[in-house]
């Protein structure tokens, strides 16, 4: 398995479902000093893990793509999209309760974009109330 590019498209967000996946996709994320992402089938629904701690101390997530992160986290358990268990930040995030595995996708790509400083595709996916 090799790092994810950066920004990571959303079709090649990796589905850690099952057996050791999870632990296996977490440690190659420490290894390579790189934000942690992936959905994982819990039943008949998605979560989306992401998490920048495995990047490394150096790498940081600036406050204002931390707060625009967990709007949009916030914004997503208001609409019922996630459920309100939702763990959003500032560095580790969890959304429980999707529907549907492409919105998953999407949604995990638009974290891990977040947390690599870029925040309009979060914006996208997840758009502030006019």
């Amino acid at each position: 398995m090799q790092p994810l590019p950066v920004p990571c498209p959303a079709h090649l967000v990796p589905d850690v479902t099952g057996g050791d996946n999870f632990n296996v996709a977490y440690r190659l994320a420490i290894v390579h000093h790189v934000v942690f992402v992936a959905l994982e089938r819990q039943g008949p629904r998605w979560t989306v893990k992401a998490d920048a701690l495995t990047a490394g101390p150096e790498h940081l997530v600036e406050e204002p793509v931390n707060r625009a992160a967990r709007d949009a986290v916030a914004r997503l358990v208001a609409a019922g999209e996630v459920r309100e268990d939702a763990y959003a930040g500032p560095v580790y995030f969890v959304l429980h309760g999707l529907e549907d595995q492409d919105r998953a996708r999407e949604l995990a790509a638009a974290l891990h974009a977040a947390l690599y400083g870029d925040p309009e595709p979060l914006a996208r996916a997840v758009p502030p109330p006019s």
